[in-house]
């Protein structure tokens, strides 16, 4: 897995293995807004423990890049990774693929064959979508967390293994608890430690930097110069709601790359599902939208409210220009000192221990 530094954010991508990648997998993910970087704090604070972890987040997010990221910070990242998809796993099958089954065990069985679990010893195994599991699959996961030991289908040995479980899921867990869809025991036992990654447009800063990320690797791939984006698309960008995260913007990047002919990336290059489409609003309409804002701000934030706008300002003007601090200071009309007292107020400015390549 490949990660860097760019433009002062961290960027982790899957490994590329040749391998193709599932259409509702995130292929990267930026550390680049306020809430992304809580999130890396998180992750580089939990990592060297052996505790088990659920990350919880939409699909697209990335849940699989930051287990990935998780394994490469603890003293497992020698040892192997995997990642398995608990909603595609076939019932009938899952027990042997998961736990592994002695020659003989059922028809077909010809050989034995370690599982999943076995393969994984030492390092970390990435249960992914683990909510779709089935009552009857949970009862013995539980089991295996709680003894340690695997026991082949068709065998009788316990076969001792070391393994850390990192959990992903789209559905909140306790609510499947409540609806006797997922085991109490086990939501406990998985349970230790939990990482919440929002949605896309719930942290705006990371766009941009991702779209700057797609538009590089995709026109390295297509042997094309890195188009620019127009203002339009920019806001149009920024204003959409992502249903699809990250994946989506991916794909909706290399789409305008190809039908942009490698020029400007305007407006009517970008492809939105007409449900949430992003609508541009005449400059008169957004400055009264945005007054009808404010005094629904002051109403609520009575005390508060020009902290929280000056912090939203900065953080949104930052990331609109790239984390680029004199584009930005121009944009505000600040000068170049005052906007690095507003970035280091709200704490914009990378930390020197950032600036490490993991």
């Amino acid at each position: 897995m490949k990660t860097f530094l760019d433009n002062d954010y961290k960027v982790i991508t899957l490994p590329d293995n040749g391998v193709p990648v599932k259409p509702i997998r995130a292929k990267a993910i930026i550390f680049s807004d306020q809430n992304s970087r809580k999130l890396l704090n998180q992750v580089e604070t939990i990592a060297p423990s052996s505790a088990s972890v659920i990350i919880q987040g939409e699909s697209g997010t990335g849940k699989e890049l930051i287990a990935r990221e998780i394994h490469l910070k603890s003293d497992r990242k020698n040892k192997p990774f995997l990642a398995v998809n608990c909603g595609a796993l076939v019932e009938t099958l899952a027990e042997s693929e998961l736990f592994g089954y002695e020659a003989g065990a059922f028809t077909g069985a010809n050989k034995t064959r370690a599982g999943i679990f076995e393969t994984a010893d030492g390092g970390t195994l990435f249960l992914d979508e683990v909510g779709e599991l089935p009552l009857t699959l949970q009862v013995k996961l539980l089991r295996v967390l709680q003894e340690k030991e695997v026991v082949r289908v068709g065998g009788r040995k316990p076969i001792p293994i070391n393994v850390r479980i990192l959990s992903g899921t789209h559905v909140d867990l306790r609510k499947a608890v409540a609806e006797n869809k997922f085991r109490l025991d086990l939501y406990y036992r998985l349970n230790v430690v939990v990482l919440n990654i929002l949605p896309l447009r719930e942290r705006k800063g990371d766009i941009l930097p991702l779209v700057d990320f797609f538009l590089s690797s995709y026109s390295q791939k297509l042997i094309t110069t890195k188009p620019n984006i127009s203002d339009r698309a920019r806001n149009a960008l920024l204003n959409y709601s992502w249903p699809g995260n990250i994946r989506e913007l991916e794909n909706n990047i290399h789409y305008a790359l190809l039908v942009s002919g490698g020029k400007t990336i305007d407006l009517e290059h970008l492809r939105f599902s007409e449900e949430t489409g992003s609508a541009v609003l005449p400059d008169n309409d957004l400055i009264q939208e945005f007054e009808s804002i404010l005094k629904r701000l002051f109403q609520e934030y009575d005390g508060e409210a020009w902290h929280i706008i000056e912090d939203k300002i900065v953080n949104t003007a930052f990331s609109s220009c790239w984390n680029n601090q004199v584009k930005t200071a121009k944009m505000l009309g600040l000068s170049r000192n005052v906007l690095r007292n507003l970035l280091s107020r709200y704490n914009l400015l990378p930390n020197k221990n950032e600036n490490e390549i993991a």
